[in-house]
């Protein structure tokens, strides 16, 4: 069985697997006719592309056939005339002699053109000159013509790439011969009338029968310059190689006289030609636009607006402008002079500085009075300056000679005797005292800033700024970082035992004269890192920052001769990312002062806290505090318990400390100090007297008086309040445990309580101590003590208003007579409502005005009264 049949068997094997499936056989037999149908219809569709693709091929070749056949014919027909022409034997050796004839008639065609053109152009040379003769006017005709041929020659000349450099060089010769001529016969005539108004007298004015002849011989040299006008772009260039714009033909002829009397004065003998003096020969230049800016702008400006007004010309202030054009004409001298200067101060670095610092003035000064730009528009006049430290390239010996000298300047700032001391007199007395020398080199920095400011290069600015400002800044970081080293050595034991200091030096390093040696590196990076954030938002050097991001951002990636990286380590690491808004030139440096200023601001209270401790040494091992007494009968009630004498340390140095801190800080980071102090007093006093001993009513009043005592000192030199917020949970617990013994409910039964309480002592009652105990809590409470502290007071009238409370426990009657009705809460009802629950623990304490107290270190601190011990 054949392949086909084996096909169509299994399609009916499939089709028909069933009885029922032979209901369906004359559909299946549709289907497959319908099928058939198509692929005929396929078939034919496909034989009949073939054939006409046959077709094609077919016509395709025929046609390429006879393009071959005729190719063939042409070739032998081209071959056959080169043999004719030549006289060559073979088309090969008929090529090379046809391209030679070829080569020979182009030659002879260049040769013919260019003699030609240069019989036209000595023709109008010819012309230009019989005319001058004559009539000047008439001279201008052929040279306009002569200079077209000029300027068009050099354009297709840069268009070929060179050629013909003989050619151009014969016209640009022949035209500036002429030009030449043409000038010194206009320029005579000008002259002429010139000597007529007694040029230059600074007064000359041009009189109503002059003025024609002054504006025809004024518009005849603009009319000989115009060509050359026209053809030239001055202000394009490279960065470094900016074209200097030309000088106006009939300003030249007004400023030669000028320019005889500026050689008279700084070119010869004279006394005024010092080079140690640049600013006589600049300053007389000012003096000239001063003196003959009236003369310009009656009789010049006028000219310039009527000649160029319509031209594409009047869109540049040098042309335009009579104040541009004449000060354009005044450089050149100037130039002149100093470039003759520069080499004799080259080896004298005083002198250069001083003569480039005069030259930016100098440029300076153009700019603003007088509003110059050289016709470069928005980007604006550089400046001689510029030219001189860019174009000459001295920038690099000035800047090393800049260097030099702030470097040297430095070091004598340093070297100073008075350089590390605290300058209480060049601030305002409530800012932080830096030290002279930092006040000295700030403003060396400045005046560093004032000399480059000028400057209109930014990449010169930028090399300023890091090679000599930041340096610096540098420098200064280094030693002092390095004085904070040498403390710290000094006032550790190693240091003393390797360094050789002495028990009484170290003494005294810990004491004042070591806050003043910290207080000297605190306040000279926070003065020096204050002044570079005011720098910041100087717009100079927001000018800097906002260029630096344009090249940052650059696909170069360069600035300068210095890497995005190498300017991000020394400025702003924001250099290098998205984000740069926030970020400032001095970032960098002022991070490192303001990390020098949180050091220095960490070991000044790493000293008062061990100082402190070391002050408070004897007075957390006594323990009069259970034993003391009551005072007796005939003492005053008034009277007030004396600070402990082992607190006397303590006090001493506080007043000795803080007198000093208050005259050298400001008020921000004296508290700051103050609190982180007092916050290590607090712990001396919590864990080492009130966590640790136990109390009697006067032990209570005594501990009240020594912790007052504290506060008054602090508060006398920093400031009413800090003492409180700084031993505020230490009052807190003083106030816990020199609670009274018995509360008072009202004013009438508090004001018998004291003598009921005496009575009871008299007659030796029963709760003889308890009462006695209550009675001296009191008198201490009424014996002239300080308000209590402000902040617990305010905590407790937020709960009780109207309530006065009272610091130390204490007298009922005193208590009750300053809160009118106000109940006074006693150490058995505190006692049972601390113990009770939580919840009325924190009640109890929310009436007592403690915030800060827990409730276990509440119930830790009653405990520690002699009355509860059992």
């Amino acid at each position: 069985m054949d392949d086909n049949s084996t096909r169509v068997a299994d399609y009916l094997d499939d089709r028909l697997q069933t009885l029922g499936d032979l209901d369906s056989l004359h559909d299946l037999l549709a289907t497959i006719t319908t099928q058939h149908g198509l692929l005929k219809k396929q078939l034919h569709d496909a034989k009949r592309d073939l054939h006409d693709a046959k077709d094609a091929a077919h016509a395709h070749h025929d046609s390429l056939a006879q393009r071959a056949d005729a190719f063939r014919h042409e070739q032998a027909d081209i071959d056959r005339r080169l043999m004719v022409i030549t006289a060559s034997e073979t088309s090969d050796e008929a090529v090379p002699r046809f391209a030679e004839v070829l080569d020979t008639l182009h030659r002879l065609d260049v040769a013919t053109n260019y003699v030609d053109l240069l019989a036209e152009v000595d023709k109008l040379s010819k012309q230009a000159q019989a005319k001058l003769q004559t009539s000047s006017e008439a001279a201008l005709a052929p040279y306009k013509q002569l200079r077209a041929i000029h300027t068009r020659l050099i354009n297709l000349q840069e268009d070929a790439e060179g050629a013909a450099p003989q050619l151009v060089y014969y016209v640009s010769k022949i035209t500036h011969t002429l030009r030449t001529k043409i000038l010194d016969a206009f320029s005579a005539q000008l002259e002429h009338t010139l000597k007529k108004i007694r040029w230059p007298l600074p007064n000359a004015t041009i009189p109503a029968h002059l003025r024609e002849e002054w504006e025809t011989a004024f518009v005849k040299l603009l009319d000989l310059q115009s060509p050359e006008l026209e053809g030239m772009n001055y202000a394009n260039g490279p960065g470094n190689k900016v074209k200097l714009p030309p000088v106006l033909f009939p300003m030249e002829v007004l400023v030669q006289p000028l320019e005889m009397r500026f050689r008279y004065h700084f070119e010869g003998d004279k006394p005024t030609n010092r080079i140690d003096r640049p600013e006589y020969f600049l300053s007389h230049i000012t003096t000239l636009l001063n003196d003959y800016s009236g003369f310009v702008n009656d009789h010049v400006q006028p000219v310039l607006l009527r000649h160029f007004r319509g031209t594409d010309l009047a869109l540049n202030p040098v042309y335009i402008d009579a104040m541009s054009a004449f000060i354009t004409a005044l450089l050149p001298m100037l130039r002149t002079k100093i470039g003759s200067l520069l080499p004799k101060v080259a080896g004298q670095p005083q002198l250069l500085s001083h003569l480039i610092h005069e030259v930016m003035n100098f440029d300076t000064d153009l700019r603003d009075t007088w509003g110059y730009d050289a016709g470069h528009g928005v980007e604006g006049w550089k400046g001689l300056s510029w030219e001189f430290l860019v174009q000459g390239d001295w920038f690099g010996r000035w800047l090393q000679v800049e260097k030099d000298f702030a470097l040297s300047r430095y070091q004598n700032i340093v070297e100073a005797p008075d350089f590390g001391d605290l300058d209480y007199e060049s601030v305002d007395p409530k800012a932080t005292k830096p030290t002279k020398g930092a006040i000295r080199v700030n403003d060396l920095l400045e005046t560093i800033t004032d000399r480059y400011r000028p400057l209109t290069s930014f990449s010169q600015k930028l090399t300023f700024l890091i090679d000599i400002q930041i340096a610096i800044f540098d420098k200064l970081h280094e030693r002092l970082q390095s004085n904070l080293e040498a403390y710290l050595t000094m006032t550790t034991s190693l240091g003393r035992a390797m360094g050789g200091i002495t028990k009484e030096e170290q003494e005294r390093l810990l004491g004042v004269e070591g806050l003043e040696r910290l207080c000297k590196t605190f306040g000279s990076a926070d003065y020096l890192e204050r002044a570079m954030r005011d720098w910041s938002d100087d717009v100079f050097f927001l000018d800097i920052w906002e260029e630096l991001q344009d090249r940052a951002r650059s696909p170069t990636s360069n600035i300068g001769t210095m890497t995005v990286a190498d300017v991000a380590g020394r400025t702003s690491k924001k250099v290098e990312s998205d984000d740069m808004e926030a970020g400032s030139l001095f970032d960098e440096t002022a991070s490192w002062y303001a990390r020098l200023r949180d050091r220095s601001e960490k070991i000044i209270i790493d000293t008062l806290n061990s100082n402190v401790r070391e002050a408070l040494r004897a007075y957390r091992h006594i323990n009069p505090w259970a034993t003391l007494g009551g005072p007796s009968a005939s003492s005053s009630a008034a009277a007030e318990p004396s600070p402990t004498a082992e607190l006397d340390p303590l006090l001493v140095y506080l007043r000795t400390t803080l007198t000093f801190l208050a005259r050298a800080l400001a008020s921000a980071p004296l508290r700051r100090i103050t609190r982180a102090m007092l916050t290590t007093i607090s712990t001396v006093f919590w864990e080492n007297v009130l966590s640790r001993y136990r109390f009697s009513t006067q032990g209570a009043t005594q501990l009240h008086a020594d912790v007052l005592a504290v506060c008054r000192v602090v508060d006398k030199h920093v400031g009413p309040g800090v003492a409180e917020t700084g031993l505020r949970k230490c009052l807190e617990g003083v106030k816990l445990v020199g609670l009274p013994v018995k509360g008072s409910p009202s004013s009438s039964s508090s004001s018998t309580s004291g003598q009921d309480h005496q009575a009871k002592h008299d007659d030796g009652g029963g709760e003889d101590t308890e009462d006695w105990d209550t009675e001296a809590w009191g008198a201490a409470e009424d014996g002239g003590e300080e308000e209590p502290p402000s902040v617990v007071v305010a905590q407790k009238a937020k709960h009780h208003p109207g309530a006065t409370p009272s610091f130390g426990g204490g007298n009922e009657a005193g208590a009750a007579a300053a809160a009118g009705a106000e109940e006074v809460l006693g150490l058995w009802e505190v006692e049972k409502r601390l113990f009770a629950d939580n919840q009325a623990a924190r009640d109890v304490l929310d009436e007592l005005g403690l915030e800060l107290l827990s409730e276990t270190e509440a119930r830790a601190l009653l405990r520690r009264r002699v009355e509860l011990a059992g």
